[in-house]
């Protein structure tokens, strides 16, 4: 067989302390949809119509470590996409505006000369997520 086996990502599986928060700061401050869940689990479905995210609740929020990016094999961080320079410094004021964000980058280049911008936040509960322009 040649060619590629696979077609972009299907969905994303974060493990979170708090159901509730976490469907606050993606359905609330992003605008993402809630789409379904699996309360027995438990979990939540949330999407932008472009992503579908689940989002687990961790077994016991208590006593769940966070995830270190520089010591554990893992998701770094998840990357969202933003249309363009103006959306990305609307979704820098929508999140920055939660009282429970933390900030990690402000917006700026992704690397020295590029066009690309970004930024980097962590989200109630802890995950790094990064906003981002399209490659140019």
């Amino acid at each position: 067989m040649t060619g590629k086996l696979t077609q972009g990502i299907h969905h994303v599986g974060l493990t979170v302390p708090d159901l509730d928060q976490a469907r606050a700061f993606f359905c609330g401050t992003l605008g993402f949809a809630e789409v379904g869940g699996v309360p027995d689990y438990p979990s939540i479905f949330v999407s932008d119509g472009a992503i579908l995210l689940t989002l687990w609740r961790a077994a016991d929020p208590l006593t769940a470590r966070a995830f270190d990016r520089r010591a554990n094999i893992g998701l770094h961080h998840l990357s969202l996409a933003v249309a363009d320079d103006a959306a990305l410094q609307a979704a820098w004021e929508a999140v920055t505006a939660h009282p429970e964000v933390v900030v990690d980058a402000a917006p700026g280049p992704i690397r020295p000369g590029s066009s690309t911008r970004h930024f980097l936040i962590f989200i109630p509960g802890g995950i790094r997520l990064e906003f981002a322009t399209p490659f140019a």
